[in-house]
C-alpha cells in the first residue's frame, strides 16, 4: 500500500472527500518552493502534485508553462525536484507526492535510475501525461513494480471504447481532466462532471478526483461533492506568480481547501 492508497482509505473512514493541489516545483525558486511546499499539509492539502519543469509542456496552459520556465530559469532540473521531494520528507512521511510531468526528462535520466531515485526521494505516484497506455511498457508497469502508483488522466473525449485501455494499468487514484482543452482555461462545472464520474467509477475501483478548471472554493466544494475529491492547480500557481507572500498563498490553499472539505 502507497501512501496515496493509505491517504484515500483514511480519508474514506472518516468521511472526507481529497483536496489535491498542483505546484510547480522551484517556482518561482527552490526555496520559496520548498516552503511553499511544506506549508500544504497544514493548509488542508491531502496529496501535493508536484510539478516537474519542462520546457516543452503540451497540456498545460499559460500559467503552467509560465511556472515552468521560472522554475528553469532559477536552475531547477529533475535532480533538484527530488531534492525538494526529499527536504520535505524530513519533516513530513505521510502526505503523498505525485509528480507530474513529461516522459523526456525521466527518459534522458533512464527509466530504471529514476523510478529508484524518486522511491527513495520519497515520491508515491507518477503523472506523465504524454505516454498513452499502448506505452505501459515504457514505465508505468515498471513504475508499479518499483512501488509507485501510475495514475492515468481521462478526459471528456475518453469514450467508452477507449476508457478499458485507459483504466487498464491505472494505480491509486484517476484523475479526471474536466474540461477539453488546457490547463487554467475555463471553470469546472458540476452538472457536467457528474455523469462522467458515474461512467470513470462503472469501470475501475478507484477514487476519481477532478482537475482543471477549479478555481474557487465554492468551485472545489461542488466538484467534491461529485467526485471524491478535486485538484486544484493553476489558481494556485497565479498567486505564486502574483508574488504573494507565502502566508499569503498558503491561506488562499487553505480556503480551497476548505472548500473540497465540505464536499
Amino acid at each position: 500500500m502507497t501512501r496515496i492508497d493509505a491517504k484515500f482509505a483514511a480519508l474514506k473512514a472518516e468521511g472526507k472527500k481529497a483536496f489535491v493541489t498542483y505546484v510547480m516545483a522551484g517556482d518561482p525558486d527552490f526555496d520559496t518552493s520548498l516552503e511553499i511546499v511544506k506549508g500544504l499539509p497544514a493548509a488542508g492539502v491531502d496529496i501535493i502534485e508536484l510539478g516537474l519543469p519542462f520546457t516543452d509542456p503540451m497540456a498545460d496552459g499559460a500559467t503552467i508553462q509560465l511556472a515552468g520556465q521560472r522554475a528553469l530559469g532559477a536552475g531547477m532540473t529533475l535532480e533538484r525536484t527530488l531534492e525538494l521531494a526529499r527536504e520535505f520528507r524530513k519533516d513530513d512521511n505521510t502526505t503523498p507526492i505525485v509528480l507530474m510531468g513529461y516522459y523526456n526528462p525521466i527518459y534522458n535520466r533512464g527509466v530504471d535510475t529514476f523510478l529508484k531515485d524518486a522511491k527513495d526521494a520519497g515520491i508515491d505516484g507518477l503523472i506523465v501525461v504524454d505516454l498513452p497506455p499502448e506505452e505501459d511498457d515504457e514505465l508505468c508497469i515498471p513504475a508499479q513494480a518499483a512501488g509507485l502508483n501510475f495514475i492515468r488522466l481521462a478526459t471528456p473525449t475518453t469514450d467508452d471504447a477507449r476508457l478499458p485501455r485507459v483504466m487498464q494499468n491505472t494505480s491509486g487514484f484517476v484523475y479526471y481532466v474536466s474540461i477539453t482543452g488546457i490547463t487554467g482555461a475555463a471553470e469546472a462545472q458540476a452538472s457536467d462532471v457528474a455523469p462522467e464520474v458515474t461512467r470513470i467509477k462503472a469501470a475501475v475501483n478507484l477514487p476519481v478526483i477532478v482537475g482543471f478548471g477549479i478555481k474557487t472554493p465554492e468551485n472545489a466544494e461542488s466538484i467534491a461533492k461529485i467526485a471524491d475529491g478535486a485538484v486544484v492547480g493553476s489558481a494556485i500557481v497565479s498567486q505564486i506568480a502574483d508574488g504573494k507572500p507565502v502566508k499569503d498563498v498558503l491561506e488562499f490553499v487553505a480556503d480551497l481547501a476548505a472548500g473540497a472539505h465540505r464536499g
